[in-house]
């Protein structure tokens, strides 16, 4: 019997995660499928129960879900402190991980970043935010989270501080943040298809030097990172934190390893479509 798996999140039309899991199930030969689902905030209890109750394999959470989803899976340690899950394994309960922090570690590594003793800029305070802001603190870099409403910045600033080096605080000077960081991190939907000219911050704000990486990845290349090239500063996808984030969910799913490069190639080829 065929296996199924999902992504929940509201809005979902832009998910590339079905074609990403669909391609590794494809190419390891496993009798597998992945779908997306809109779910609302308010559905979600009932949908991951349900999902349960039919026998799926496992789930991707999105935004708004990650952190509504502590309300009725079972964390492991990590998703815990972090407070935000991105992965449920339905084997055997309803299980709750978050790999947002290891992907978007991987995809920063990946572009030659040191993050140990980085100044990094983290804009925007939802669950994507919490997962990356745990993960590059708990790699020793000193991490400033900033959102519109200051009073989030600095409640995620706390819960997460106990891995290193995190505060938080809001919007109003961001330029002086900018100019003092080695690296920004977009963790809004801003600019996420099909609002494709919002962006966090211009080219007169970022500098020559500065790492820009969006964790929006359709489109593949965002406003933000277009504004960061005209500026000189090193853009990151985020197309390789989706690939990585996804891959971390795959092994914990089914115990087996990820075609990582095939699952890249899914992304890309179905952004340039």
């Amino acid at each position: 019997m065929k296996k199924v798996f999902a992504v929940f999140g509201d809005p979902i039309e832009h998910s590339l995660s079905p074609v990403m899991h669909n391609a590794a199930f494809k190419a390891l030969g496993m009798d597998c499928t992945y779908h997306a689902f809109r779910v609302s905030k308010e559905n979600l209890k009932d949908a991951i129960k349900g999902a349960h109750a039919m026998g799926f394999g496992g789930l991707n959470l999105t935004v708004p879900l990650k952190e509504e989803a502590l309300r009725t899976v079972e964390p492991d340690p990590l998703a815990a402190v972090v407070g935000a899950v991105n992965t449920v394994d339905l084997k055997d309960g309803m299980r709750g991980y978050n790999t947002d922090g290891i992907g978007a570690e991987k995809a920063l590594v990946d572009a030659g970043v040191k993050i140990e003793g980085a100044k990094v800029l983290i804009v925007g305070a939802g669950g994507a935010a919490r997962g990356i802001g745990f993960q590059l603190a708990s790699d020793g870099a000193d991490v400033t989270i900033a959102n519109r409403t200051p009073e989030r910045a600095m409640q995620l600033a706390d819960d997460v501080a106990l891995a290193g080096n995190v505060k938080g605080c809001g919007l109003e000077r961001l330029d002086d943040l900018i100019a003092s960081s080695d690296v920004l991190i977009n963790c809004t939907t801003l600019g996420m298809h099909p609002q494709v000219e919002a962006t966090i911050a211009t080219a007169k704000q970022m500098h020559e030097g500065l790492v820009v990486f969006d964790i929006v990845y359709n489109p593949l290349k965002t406003k933000l990172l277009t504004e960061a090239e005209k500026a000189g500063a090193r853009t990151v996808s985020g197309v390789m934190m989706l690939v990585y984030q996804g891959a971390e969910a795959f092994r914990i799913w089914t115990g087996v390893e990820p075609p990582v490069e095939v699952m890249k190639e899914a992304v890309m080829g179905a952004l340039r479509t």
